[in-house]
């Protein structure tokens, strides 16, 4: 019974967050916002509570998280100095066991009612954690509202929850994908977004298109650490960047990607020789800025519009009517940790998470 009414309701769902019903409604409240950044581990929970507050300020209509929660090889540095675990430091597999659940607690809750989508990175892969795994620890993000509608309207046999997942808001079809491990993206999923791709192309109501991956897509500036790293995942990853030159120079579409993996921010990062042979250059970001490590920018980062290491902070998206977006990225302040999470920790790990988590060297 519940599956039936579940079922019958679909269509207002999809109406009510797809727009459907009053179109004109839906663009009201413009300028519409949107927020993202990825890799939120070793500092996340110092550093994702700041980003809350400002993409809060921002009016941001949600955030949207590109992957790599925790670090789960290895304790999150942010972890073992909370002052909650001085006095019995956790042992790996309690760590493992309850590392999620903080991620919740730390780096989520802090958004309060704004909704959070969450794409997955290759530290959610990392055993012992596996995609079931995922699946289960995050039901409730995968699951919300919006996705279930999308994913039913494209296909009512659709029941069962994916790593990936779309869905269009303010004529954007924001596209998550599953790039967290070699075999990525699998024939299923590349089948996915191809169909997802070619309804946006004939749909008139949809304006743009803003791809997002923990990796980034083949042959960036980055692309040494991106879905360079597989066969399987750069050869699907051109099928995917080749779906979106055609969407944009067929169908007139704005197109832009998103991803996280390499722990620093750059805009323009596919303007790189492959892709000026191979097409075309599509808008690109890199904003793997939200706790992790940081890492040095390669040797190729003066092609990018800009690039930027030892920064934590977040990108902005503000959608015109005509679909194109304004992108902006805003970095946080160690003065910016609100001074109820700064309290969790031990004295002096704040000023650490800024002067100290990099592998670039100066940190200042």
């Amino acid at each position: 019974m519940r599956r039936t009414l579940l079922v019958a309701s679909l269509p207002v769902l999809a109406a009510i967050w797809l727009g459907a019903l009053d179109p004109a409604a839906r663009l009201a409240d413009r300028p519409f916002r949107f927020a993202v950044s990825g890799d939120s581990r070793n500092c996340g929970d110092v550093v994702m509570p700041a980003i809350a507050a400002g993409v809060r300020q921002q009016g941001a209509g949600f955030y949207w998280h590109l992957g790599d929660f925790r670090a789960i090889y290895t304790f999150d540095e942010d972890v073992t100095h909370q002052l909650a675990h001085q006095a019995q430091p956790l042992t790996i597999i309690q760590y493992e066991n309850t590392v999620w659940d903080d991620f919740v607690r730390s780096q989520i809750d802090p958004f309060g009612t704004r909704p959070v989508f969450l794409g997955i990175g290759n530290h959610e892969n990392i055993p012992p954690k596996t995609r079931s795994d995922y699946l289960e620890q995050f039901a409730d993000w995968l699951g919300q509202p919006v996705l279930t509608a999308q994913r039913l309207q494209d296909d009512p046999r659709a029941h069962r929850l994916r790593t990936y997942f779309h869905w269009i808001d303010h004529g954007v079809d924001f596209i998550s994908m599953d790039n967290a491990s070699p075999d990525q993206f699998d024939a299923a999923q590349l089948t996915w977004v191809k169909a997802v791709i070619a309804r946006d192309e004939a749909d008139p109501a949809v304006r743009a298109i803003v791809l997002g991956a923990h990796r980034a897509l083949p042959e960036s500036i980055s692309a040494d650490h991106s879905m360079n790293e597989s066969p399987q995942m750069r050869e699907s990853g051109r099928q995917v960047y080749e779906a979106l030159l055609h969407a944009q120079n067929a169908a007139g579409k704005h197109v832009y990607l998103l991803a996280s993996h390499s722990h620093y921010y750059m805009e323009n990062t596919f303007n790189t020789p492959y892709w000026r042979e191979h097409g075309g250059v599509l808008p690109g970001w890199i904003v793997g800025t939200a706790g992790a490590v940081r890492y040095p920018l390669p040797a190729d980062a003066h092609d990018a519009a800009a690039a930027e290491t030892n920064v934590y902070g977040y990108l902005t998206g503000t959608v015109a009517d005509d679909g194109q977006i304004a992108f902006a990225f805003h970095r946080i302040a160690e003065a910016e940790v609100p001074p109820n999470t700064a309290a969790q920790f031990t004295p002096g790990f704040v000023h650490w998470c800024f002067a100290e988590n990099s592998l670039a060297r100066p940190a200042h």
